[in-house]
């Protein structure tokens, strides 16, 4: 790719989420999020291999999908109620169906089928483009139409999330794939907490881009790609294997590091409404996905041989 090629395209992408960011209309909002979309699928099929063409076609067909689904909301909506504004989304049919479109262009359970095999198929820096700059255009969407949506939907998608994301990352020996379901995982809490403090919802994205973005660079700086490449790599940079396992502690959600705060306040903020239920079972959720963050802290920790 040359290099003006390259500047078309990473204005396109940053244009278009930004677009989508700062629009009030639906229809600007949806053509931000094209824009967006159409401009990462040259990045994504830029290794000239057959898993990259097939998580090219994968990536577009779910996004497209996704944006048809956003468009017949935003249209039924307007048909109803004659306003094609974001925060006036108010048909029961058509917030619904915007919820589950946000959820399968962010990669959010049920609709998370795409997620782990477009990482899987394409480079790491890609990678880390998919799982944080493109969830901020359909997460601040989700934002602003919080008010209207049904807070049992929010609810139960998002601890549906959390399962698939703790149970679909344990049997995983592939780092990205792996990553790929610490994100669904993280999407889940995201999601959840949004029906009782969007702000909150907001912190937590943040805190878990915050974390995601070194563990992709360091994994990219090592040329990290399994779990059997992390017992390897203690001897050439020890600093940045410890780093890795740092983070993934963090991004599992344990007491001292910073990945514990959004998770403890979003468990107040259930407490706090009468959902101790709900509660208990985001906890133990967690719990299923701290095992497979434990395994790559363990395999880092324990595995390596001394250093001479």
């Amino acid at each position: 790719i040359t290099p003006t090629a390259i500047t078309i395209i990473t204005l396109s992408i940053i244009m278009g989420t930004i677009l989508t960011m700062s629009s009030s209309n639906w229809l600007m909002a949806w053509i931000g999020l094209e824009l967006n979309m159409l401009a990462i699928l040259p990045i994504i099929s830029k290794p000239k291999t057959t898993r990259a063409s097939e998580a090219t076609i994968k990536y577009f067909l779910t996004q497209a999908i996704a944006s048809a689904m956003m468009l017949l909301s935003s249209t039924t909506n307007a048909w109803q109620t004659g306003n094609w504004d974001i925060l006036e989304l108010k048909n029961k049919f058509s917030t619904t169906i915007m919820t589950l479109s946000l959820m399968m262009k962010m990669g959010a359970a049920p609709v998370h089928f795409w997620l782990p095999e477009v990482l899987q198929g394409t480079t790491l820096q890609t990678a880390l483009l998919i799982t944080t700059w493109q969830k901020l255009a359909p997460v601040t969407l989700m934002y602003m139409i919080s008010n209207n949506i049904q807070p049992a939907l929010l609810m139960s998608a998002g601890l549906l999330s959390m399962v698939v994301g703790g149970l679909g990352g344990i049997n995983q020996t592939q780092l990205r794939k792996t990553m790929a379901y610490s994100s669904i995982n993280n999407l889940g809490w995201t999601i959840m907490i949004m029906a009782l403090s969007p702000n909150l919802a907001i912190m937590n994205i943040t805190i878990y881009i915050i974390m995601t973005t070194p563990v992709f660079l360091m994994m990219k700086n090592t040329s990290m790609k399994t779990l059997q490449n992390l017992t390897t790599t203690w001897t050439t940079s020890t600093a940045m294997t410890l780093s890795i396992a740092l983070l993934m502690l963090s991004t599992s959600g344990l007491p001292p590091f910073t990945g514990f705060m959004p998770k403890m306040l979003a468990l107040n903020e259930l407490i706090t409404q009468k959902l101790t239920t709900l509660a208990t079972l985001a906890i133990m959720t967690s719990l299923i996905s701290l095992l497979f963050y434990l395994r790559i802290a363990y395999l880092i920790m324990m595995l390596t041989p001394p250093m001479t």
